[in-house]
């Protein structure tokens, strides 16, 4: 599936028309699924459970739901999204990533 399409779907299945309630729900929305991700991960570290990459997958899914809905709400797709990181990257860590260029740089 293309980034398009998946953002068709995503604007197929939210009925909230209002976008400050749109970013609410966004905004909630990532922070909960985060959490679920989060609590996924340390029950597999910490907690001897077997890591169930099908429940994470779909976690991912909600997670990537809220952010595509949150991105389009303001106007952005997640091309514009991760065109923005790649390059904010590529300046940060010309060479590839560096410890040394992670603690002494500047915002």
């Amino acid at each position: 599936m293309d980034i398009a399409t998946y953002a068709k779907e995503v604007q197929r299945t939210c009925d909230i028309k209002d976008q400050r309630e749109r970013l609410i729900l966004s905004a909630l929305g990532i922070a909960g699924e985060g959490g679920e991700i989060v609590d996924l991960l340390k029950k597999s570290l910490y907690h001897s459970h077997d890591l169930d990459t099908s429940d994470l997958c779909k976690e991912l899914g909600d997670l990537l739901w809220y952010m595509t809905l949150l991105s389009e709400s303001v106007g952005l797709t997640l091309e514009d999204i991760m065109q923005a990181n790649v390059t904010k990257l590529r300046q940060r860590y010309p060479d590839g990533f560096d410890p040394q260029r992670s603690k002494n740089r500047e915002e």
